[in-house]
């Protein structure tokens, strides 16, 4: 038995969800998200308030998709009625960013030249501080894509720490060359 696909999803106040043969779309107060689950495997019903996810059979696929379908409904509601945000850290002198417009994020990381970043629509990006970089929105898929992409651009390296790294990250640190 699932321990994920076994309690059901919630749906608070404020969030419409509406189940269409084997599409789910949950509307909240940040959005409109739509989530299409493998019809043959699990029955996705809801009564009142409540999203229950059930296998249609005993199968190891059916059992693997209960719980999948599940957490990926439950991110859905919570993404319209809550929303994600991941939070960026720049380590390093002279490293800083900055937002332009309403979604080109500029970033300057060491390079002879500025690098400009557009955030996909459905983002919202802030810079609370010129070493902060604060990244939002209502797909969790999406807000977690981006801020890997813009960590690319200077991953942090391990002797100085220098580079971009999620807030709370831990860089394993190695100690430099003897002589």
């Amino acid at each position: 038995m699932s321990r994920v696909g076994k309690y059901p999803v919630i749906v608070p106040e404020g969030v419409t969800v509406s189940i269409n043969g084997n599409l789910v779309t949950a509307k909240g107060k940040l959005g409109e998200l739509s989530h299409s689950f493998d019809a043959d495997h699990v029955t996705v019903e809801m009564s009142e308030n409540k999203i229950v996810v059930s296998p249609k059979a005993e199968t190891k696929q059916a059992r693997a998709l209960w719980g999948t379908t599940r957490a990926n409904i439950n991110v859905l509601v919570k993404g319209v009625h809550d929303g994600f945000t991941k939070n960026l850290e720049l380590v390093g002198v002279g490293y800083k960013a900055r937002v332009e417009g309403s979604n080109k994020l500029v970033l300057s990381l060491g390079f002879s030249h500025d690098v400009p970043v557009v955030a996909p629509e459905g983002l919202k990006v802030a810079c609370p501080s010129p070493t902060q970089i604060s990244i939002s929105g209502a797909d969790k898929q999406l807000v977690g894509q981006f801020a890997a992409e813009v960590r690319k651009f200077r991953k942090p390296e391990p002797y100085k720490g220098k580079g971009v790294k999620y807030e709370g990250e831990y860089i394993r640190r190695k100690e430099g060359k003897k002589k």
